[in-house]
């Protein structure tokens, strides 16, 4: 895991305080139940801009307020001061280096009982150093987990919430403890889901294929963005569909994406390997295209970065 090194100042009850203050009950409905919300967003620091630029804040914000409705949730900040606050702790901590803010909505009540309705939610965001989440160089070994996804008919996927994410530490527990870099989740009816927090990409013939937004996925902000990159400046077809478990064994390559992950070539599967066993060209070209675009180089795509300083 990257060094990651907290910032001195967080939004908190309203306010921007120190980090050691900004602390919750142990009485608090989502430290009980699970009923938090959040999201994971990057921002990459640019050296001969010397600023830090946030990737897709919009689309991010975007993503979490409308998910506020699936849990019930009514806070007192309005989309557009939710992206103020992410840029302000980011401009408050001073980092000139790659972080990671993380805004979340949660129950705040101190309240007994599992419900989501009628109890009060707030708001809060911090922010921390980060670098690569996982090898995005040499390729990973992953393996299927023997833990299923959750439907979104128990709890979606599509919904980053605190308490889905025991799922994911299953899966990526289980995948690390044998060994392996990363876990791959099937869905109940064994199709393909995704990685343990990462959408996943497969090449067969020159065609980019993903899992489909009903696939019990979290619809990703990088996984749209690979979508529109692979279209719009490489010519791939793209094409969204169920996977089988069998097809990652004879795929030409196999990629995750995520905010964390970025864009993260895999080298085998259940011991397998995929292609030559080495990154595979299109996964490189992405790779490339992508951290120009987030560095702000590409300037059809400057829209999606936002300056901090």
């Amino acid at each position: 895991m990257a060094k990651m090194e907290p910032a001195a100042v967080a939004y908190f009850e309203g306010k921007y305080v120190p980090i050691e203050e900004a602390k919750v009950s142990i009485m608090t409905h989502a430290f009980n139940y699970g009923t938090g919300l959040f999201e994971g967003v990057r921002g990459y620091y640019v050296e001969d801009e010397n600023n830090i630029l946030i990737f897709r804040l919009e689309e991010h914000v975007d993503r979490m307020v409308r998910n506020m409705n699936i849990l019930c949730m009514e806070i007192d900040e309005t989309k557009d001061q939710i992206s103020e606050i992410c840029i302000e702790v980011v401009r408050r901590s001073g980092f000139r280096e790659g972080i990671y803010i993380r805004p979340i909505c949660y129950k705040s009540e101190l309240s007994l009982g599992p419900k989501l309705r009628g109890v009060e939610s707030s708001f809060c965001c911090y922010v921390i150093t980060l670098g690569d989440y996982v090898d995005i160089r040499k390729g990973l070994d992953v393996v299927v987990s023997s833990w299923r996804r959750l439907s979104d008919n128990a709890i979606p996927s599509r919904v980053k919430s605190t308490g889905s994410y025991l799922n994911s530490s299953l899966a990526a527990t289980e995948a690390k403890q044998a060994g392996f870099d990363e876990a791959i989740f099937l869905r109940e009816d064994g199709t393909v889901a995704e990685g343990s927090a990462m959408n996943l990409f497969m090449v067969l013939n020159g065609k980019l294929i993903t899992t489909p937004p009903n696939a019990d996925i979290l619809v990703g902000i990088t996984r749209n963005t690979v979508l529109e990159l692979a279209r719009e400046e490489l010519g791939v077809e793209v094409i969204e569909r169920p996977i089988g478990r069998t097809e990652l064994y004879g795929c030409d390559e196999l990629f995750f994406s995520g905010t964390g992950a970025q864009v993260a070539p895999v080298r085998s599967v259940d011991q397998r390997l995929i292609g030559s066993g080495q990154p595979g060209e299109l996964s490189k070209r992405l790779q490339d295209l992508y951290f120009l675009v987030v560095q702000g180089k590409v300037e059809k795509y400057r829209g999606w970065c936002t300056p901090v300083y």
